[in-house]
C-alpha cells in the first residue's frame, strides 16, 4: 500500500514524537508499503522518511517550491515531486494514497486530518483514516466533534469514517484490514498511453 502519513513540521516539540514518527517509518517499510509524506525533512516528517528508508522502504515526497526554497526538502526521497503551491501538493498526496495516517501534529495536520476525514465521510472515498495518538493529545478534538454531532452539526457517521488508535501496531492493523489499493480510472489510463 501507499500510506500517506500527515505529521508535525514543528521543531519545539517532545522527543517522543520524534521516536513515534521513527517507529512508524520503521514498522511502515518492515510491512513493506510505501510512504507518501510531505517531502520535509525536518521534526517529524524527516524522521518518519529517515526511518522508513532506513528499513529499506520506498519514500515518496511532494513538497512545494516555497519549502524547496528555505531548505527543507527530502532531497533523498526515491521520488520527490515539487508543486507550484500547498494545494497542489495535498491533491497529489491524496491521489498517490491508498491509506491515511495522522500522527501528532499542529494546525497544518489538523487540516490534512479533516480534509481527508470530511471527504471520508461525505462518500468521495472509503480509503481507511487512522489517527495514532498514544497520549491523547487528539482527545480534545474528539470531544469537539461529539458536542458537534450532539448539537446536529456532524453527521451520524461521522465517527464510523475514522479510526483513533493509540499504538503503531494497532495502527497498521486497522490500516491493513479496511485499506484497499488506489486503482487508476479509466481516464488516467488513456493519459498514460498517449
Amino acid at each position: 500500500m501507499n500510506i500517506c502519513v500527515f505529521c508535525a513540521s514543528s521543531l519545539n516539540i517532545d522527543h517522543k514524537y520524534l521516536d513515534l514518527a521513527t517507529d512508524v517509518g520503521t514498522e511502515l517499510a518492515r510491512r513493506g508499503h510505501t510512504l507518501v509524506s510531505g517531502g520535509a525533512t525536518v521534526s517529524c516528517m524527516g524522521a518518519v522518511t529517515a526511518a522508513t528508508r532506513a528499513a529499506g522502504g520506498h519514500t515518496v515526497g511532494v513538497i512545494p517550491q516555497v519549502l524547496v526554497d528555505i531548505e527543507v526538502a527530502d532531497e533523498e526521497s526515491h521520488e520527490l515531486i515539487v508543486t507550484e503551491g500547498m494545494r497542489e501538493r495535498k491533491g497529489i498526496m491524496d491521489a498517490r494514497s491508498d491509506a491515511f495516517l495522522v500522527l501528532p501534529g499542529g494546525i497544518g495536520t489538523l487540516e490534512e486530518l479533516f480534509e481527508i476525514w470530511t471527504a471520508r465521510v461525505l462518500g468521495i472515498h472509503d480509503r481507511p483514516l487512522v489517527v495514532l495518538d498514544p497520549w491523547g493529545l487528539y482527545d480534545p478534538l474528539k470531544q469537539l466533534i461529539g458536542n458537534m454531532y450532539d448539537e446536529g452539526f456532524t453527521r451520524p457517521d461521522v465517527f464510523d469514517a475514522i479510526s483513533f488508535t493509540s499504538t503503531v501496531e494497532e495502527a497498521f492493523a486497522r490500516l491493513e484490514a479496511r485499506a484497499q489499493p488506489v486503482r487508476p480510472s479509466i481516464a488516467e489510463l488513456g493519459e498514460a498511453t498517449g
